[in-house]
């Protein structure tokens, strides 16, 4: 399924942290699953593209943190 480039914003308040987290998730397994459906077309190995992703979104959680102290 291709989806569009558009991600809605959040409805529920960053403080309900529950459910923020998972309305999180609803808004972007399917955008994340569009990522890499492209990528394995693309002739990429989805496992090593879903690895890489967690690797960079790792990236992005530990510079966020320092950001913040």
């Amino acid at each position: 399924m291709q989806l569009s480039d558009h991600v809605p914003p959040p409805t529920q308040p960053a403080g309900a942290f529950l459910a923020h987290e998972t309305e999180c998730r609803k808004v972007f397994l399917p955008l994340l699953e569009d990522l890499l459906d492209r990528a394995e077309q693309a002739g990429w190995d989805r496992r090593t593209v879903a690895s890489t992703l967690m690797f960079l979104s790792a990236k992005q959680v530990s510079a966020a943190g320092s950001r913040d102290s």
